[in-house]
């Protein structure tokens, strides 16, 4: 029976903000590795694992994943943290990846095998203007892709007017443009519009709102849309106002997807339960690992909805492997999240999840499939980065009259 002899934190990406927890046992050569990723925390992260968790878990068997999970939900006494919870999910990764090397198996086998072949995933297009964003959107549709998400440029684009277009206070805080959220709700139906009558109705879209809006707007918002069948319509309402799900779904059959802010189940359940979303887009590392995943797709097959674990481009590929083996053995599924990385990122982690068209493909080795090359990792650090000195906060958007947008 192996034991976890060690746990430490591998900082990379040219920033520092990927965080790969890695667990190593006294069985030679048997080790795992999982994504505790917060591009705006990741220190806070790598305290709450090394300082906190890795004393809990030497000695420990690793393969009580369980029980594991439990024991450091609890730990900090005050949960449900996306600080703690990442932390969490880090390591439950890296034990899930121990569990398929010891089984010789993929973790998606671990979990019921596979109940597809591929796993479909969405791209992301956008263009500053209509016309660049068409050009993108016919860019997917010849790789592959069937569903494509399109954005006129940054979250909230379409609504964002010039310092000499707004109606702005003397004096003003705007750094040059601020967010309208008429203007967002008369460009977003227009782009939908164009966008079909240049493509058909054959091709699947998503967009997201990234919480942008108000919550009456967001309801006028998913109204507007249903003509034009989306796929799904993303984070259209943040976290603190998730109760007006309840009158959005009497309003309008526009499909939501909501959970990328979520880290807390008492945030999605409700949601799940009363069948006012129809995705959960939660990330696997943010909700607790695969342990925690399982347990929402389980959930949400009996209510109807369906999975699409969010990744995110600052996400790394140790939380994408994750997320796929879950796509392969989750009846539910509903689609993935696509992420691209640069060659030098892809050599560092060997077995890395591969794109082919529009759908994702495991290496098939066991545990996750995929490892971390520590010394070509370290290369991918730029050489000024100071891991003390890392400042990355969520940049903000603000209304003309200087009232910050939400997320």
């Amino acid at each position: 029976m192996a034991k976890i002899t060690g746990i430490k934190c591998i900082r990379t990406r040219h920033d520092g903000s990927w965080t790969i927890v890695k667990v190593t046992t006294d069985q030679d050569g048997l080790y795992g590795i999982g994504s505790a990723t917060d591009i705006f925390n990741p220190e806070a992260v790598v305290q709450v694992v090394e300082q906190l968790f890795a004393p809990l878990l030497i000695g420990r068997d690793p393969s009580r994943i369980e029980d594991i999970w439990q024991t450091l939900h609890q730990s900090g006494y005050w949960r449900h943290g996306s600080i703690t919870q990442t932390a969490i999910g880090g390591i439950d990764m890296a034990l899930w990846d121990i569990k398929g090397k010891e089984a010789n198996l993929p973790v998606y086998q671990l979990l019921g095998g596979a109940c597809r072949a591929a796993v479909p995933c969405y791209g992301h297009a956008d263009g500053r203007d209509q016309v660049e964003l068409e050009e993108a959107v016919h860019r997917y549709k010849e790789e592959g892709y069937t569903v494509i998400r399109c954005q006129l440029g940054s979250y909230g684009g379409g609504g964002f007017l010039k310092d000499n277009e707004a109606n702005l206070p003397n004096p003003h805080w705007s750094t040059g443009a601020t967010f309208n959220e008429t203007t967002y709700l008369n460009a977003i139906p227009d782009m939908f519009e164009k966008l079909r009558v240049k493509f058909g109705n054959d091709m699947q879209f998503t967009h997201d709102v990234h919480e942008h809006l108000t919550p009456i707007g967001a309801v006028q918002l998913a109204k507007r849309l249903e003509p034009y069948s989306l796929f799904f319509l993303e984070d259209v309402l943040p976290p603190e106002q998730i109760g007006w799900y309840r009158h959005l779904r009497q309003q309008s059959t526009t499909p939501q997807a909501v959970g990328e802010l979520f880290a807390n189940p008492h945030e999605w359940t409700d949601l799940i339960v009363e069948r006012l979303i129809d995705f959960i887009r939660v990330r696997v590392s943010k909700a607790g690992g695969i342990s925690a995943c399982r347990k929402i797709a389980a959930l949400g097959e009996n209510f109807g909805v369906r999975t699409a674990w969010q990744e995110g481009g600052e996400n790394d590929p140790v939380n994408q492997a994750a997320a796929v083996h879950l796509d392969r053995a989750v009846w539910n599924f509903g689609i993935q999240e696509i992420n691209h990385f640069k060659a030098a990122e892809c050599e560092a982690f060997p077995g890395h999840v591969e794109r082919k068209g529009g759908y994702l493909y495991l290496s098939e080795k066991p545990g996750l499939g995929i490892d971390i090359d520590e010394e070509k990792a370290a290369l991918l650090v730029d050489e000024k980065w100071n891991r003390k000195a890392y400042h990355y906060p969520y940049p903000t958007d603000r209304k003309a009259d200087g009232t910050l947008v939400r997320p």
